[in-house]
């Protein structure tokens, strides 16, 4: 099916220049063309061949610490669905932050706390196999221009992320 959908918005831009001037004349018979690319938007790691998801979870945090990042947060979404009679796989978010750069964010945009505190995803798939994932920081760190302040607390907390991810994927702090 990803297939085809993937063939049919292909052929539908190709077609969309020679079209162009048909639908000018007709704007109501233009069709809605939404393309997203969602895995851009996620850094997404496997756990290492013997990393348990508590050993990984040990190494984030671990690092995190190490890296003066607070974990401000923590929803085993998983456990609160076993705990309702759901099954449900292996689901933890961890977020992390720094508050002092947090609200030198908040202050230039406030659009910027929609992003905070940065958050891991901790996911076992169908397969039953463990993922740690984020939003893709460069995304966000790229889409607005920040005074060069805040572009070196935003690099700084992305690559601390990815620290800690790491730590997590490789079972390594």
């Amino acid at each position: 099916m990803h297939k085809t959908a993937t063939a049919c918005a292909a052929a539908l831009l190709l077609i969309v220049p020679i079209a162009a001037p048909v639908l000018a004349q007709d704007p109501g018979s233009a069709p809605e063309v939404n393309m997203y690319e969602i895995g851009q938007t996620v850094l997404k790691l496997g756990l290492a061949d013997g990393v348990t998801p508590d050993a990984a979870i040990d190494a984030m945090n671990s690092k995190a610490v190490e890296l003066n990042m607070k974990l401000v947060g923590h929803q085993n979404v998983g456990a609160e669905l076993e705990a309702r009679g759901l099954d449900s796989p292996r689901l933890e978010i961890f977020q992390y932050c720094r508050p002092e750069d947090a609200i030198k964010m908040v202050r230039f945009n406030t659009i910027y706390a929609a992003y905070m505190p940065c958050s891991i995803a901790l996911v076992e798939d169908a397969d039953g196999r463990h993922w740690l994932e984020m939003l893709n920081l460069d995304m966000v760190i790229n889409a607005y221009e920040l005074p060069p302040e805040l572009q070196a607390i935003a690099i700084t907390i992305n690559g601390e992320m990815l620290s800690i991810i790491t730590a997590g994927a490789t079972g390594n702090f």
